[in-house]
């Protein structure tokens, strides 16, 4: 492994301070995307979206759980997915392992689900094995249509946001923004913590120093209950909803 140039204290805290600057740039480009999408338009959902859950079936209205805004991620826990019926899709379920207190989004008058194909007894039984909380729902199709197909999350993961508003007929719910491919890395700390370190993610696609250690990217991806003392980066994981 070639490592970069051996440094004193004070030149290095001189490369901080550059670095630093780029990451104002980075703080101040990212909060003024953030902007943007609050000025998003909002279109109108004129489907009446049923689901499973817990408790029976429910709503798109009642997955808000009271609260005015929504965020629903699509999660391949389902039949078809490699993993089944042990697990759900391998970045699905390392996106639901950095799931933590939602007390914090609910303080912020929103709610955040998963919802997947897989029944409600299987979901169950493996959100107790991976040790995962959040709320977690069945879509059920019909023949006016499928929220995953309908939302751009059939064939791939996503994340919808809503939002409900009072109507002439009862609370009306609007679609205010969508996010997935890498968009959805914002959610899976794992990638923040390895991006600050010397060796990043060690993925192939990265450009890094001549000789530093990078496997091929999603396939060192493992459950977090399947992984070895240490991760093994020739024994491929992934599925085809993670890869791209």
């Amino acid at each position: 492994m070639q490592a970069p140039a051996i440094v004193s204290a004070q030149e290095w805290q001189a490369a901080l301070a550059d670095m630093l600057v780029r990451e104002k740039e980075l703080t101040r480009a990212r909060d003024a995307l953030a902007a943007m999408r609050r000025r998003m338009p909002w279109t109108p959902v004129r489907t009446d979206y049923q689901f499973d859950g817990p408790e029976g079936r429910v709503s798109l209205l009642d997955l808000f759980a009271g609260r005015q805004q929504l965020i629903v991620y699509r999660a391949f826990m389902d039949p078809d997915v490699d993993g089944w019926p042990d697990h759900g899709c391998v970045g699905c379920s390392l996106m639901a392992d950095h799931i933590g207190n939602l007390a914090h989004l609910n303080a912020r008058d929103t709610t955040l689900v998963y919802a997947s194909r897989g029944p409600q007894a299987e979901i169950a039984r493996i959100k107790e094995r991976m040790g995962w909380h959040h709320p977690w729902y069945t879509m059920v199709p019909d023949e006016l249509g499928a929220f995953d197909t309908d939302f751009g999350v059939d064939q791939w993961h996503g994340t919808n946001a809503f939002i409900r508003r009072p109507g002439e007929d009862g609370d009306r719910v609007y679609r205010t923004y969508f996010i997935d491919n890498r968009g959805d890395e914002a959610f899976v700390n794992t990638w923040s913590f390895l991006d600050m370190t010397a060796l990043g993610r060690q993925e192939t696609w990265e450009d890094s120093p001549h000789g530093y250690p990078q496997s091929a990217a999603y396939e060192w991806w493992s459950w977090h209950d399947t992984y070895g003392p240490q991760a093994a980066p020739d024994q491929p994981q992934s599925c085809d909803h993670c890869a791209g």
